[in-house]
């Protein structure tokens, strides 16, 4: 599920950085401007905000198929980053309900989908076996004391 989710965060940059170089073509050739900013500035900004976007998306996509194919639960950093990208999709998703339309907060839910199903199946990234003695199967609590010892 975890290369699934890569391979759609991969299209999604894709398609970011598309709009966005659309975007800045409009802007540019309507000479449009927003409280007095020039049309070259917003032109860059719109590429500028596309590119940071799409690069995020793609560091994204990479944990993920770093996380499929080691089969084990990315670490804290790698871990935070992939929920920053959930809270973003489900921002966008709100947003793209009054903006755009259903079917935009749909796709946005179902990479939000793609997104928390591929957290929750590798778990809170505990190491297998090594130092954590519930990993092997061995009793954790205290030992009962032998019967007839005081």
């Amino acid at each position: 599920m975890a290369l699934v989710a890569a391979v759609v965060l991969v299209l999604e940059a894709c398609g970011i950085v598309l709009l966005n170089w659309i975007l800045s073509i409009v802007v540019d050739r309507q000479q449009m401007s927003l409280a007095g900013l020039e049309p070259g500035a917003m032109s860059t900004g719109s590429w500028v905000g596309g590119g940071v976007f799409g690069l995020y998306l793609l560091l994204c996509a990479g944990i993920l198929v770093r996380t499929a194919l080691r089969d084990r639960a990315p670490g804290g950093f790698a871990r935070i980053v992939l929920i920053s990208a959930v809270v973003v999709h489900g921002m966008v998703g709100a947003f793209a309900i009054g903006l755009v339309g259903w079917l935009a907060f749909v796709a946005m839910m179902v990479v939000l989908a793609l997104l928390v199903f591929t957290l929750v199946a590798y778990g809170e990234g505990r190491a297998r076996g090594g130092d954590d003695p519930a990993a092997d199967g061995a009793p954790t609590g205290p030992r009962p004391a032998a019967p007839g010892a005081a």
